[in-house]
């Protein structure tokens, strides 16, 4: 799922229209109905829309998508101990190495 689409959908999910986007983060209809089309933000912009939808922007390693997809399609009983059991474990410490 592309980050356009994503951005959409947390917006649905949280029964906001493109106009609220104004009072969320400052950027008119236009504007943000630009980017839900496929325009181009810039890294500040999508700090902004992340920061009005109530979300993260995040880079997830190619090799640790699978984890970060499992964990967030896992049930909200489970615990995230269950789900990955060396959480403790710094997943960056062999990063360098």
């Amino acid at each position: 799922m592309d980050i356009i689409h994503q951005i959409r959908t947390r917006r649905k999910t949280l029964g906001l229209q493109q106009s609220d986007m104004k009072l969320k983060i400052g950027m008119n209809q236009q504007q943000y109905q630009r980017i839900e089309k496929g325009g181009n933000p810039s890294l500040k912009t999508m700090e902004l829309i992340a920061e009005g939808l109530d979300a993260e922007l995040l880079l997830i390693p190619k090799d640790k998508l699978r984890e970060v997809i499992r964990v967030l399609n896992s049930s909200s009983d489970d615990s995230v101990e269950d789900i990955i059991p060396d959480i403790d474990q710094d997943p960056w410490s062999d990063l360098l190495k």
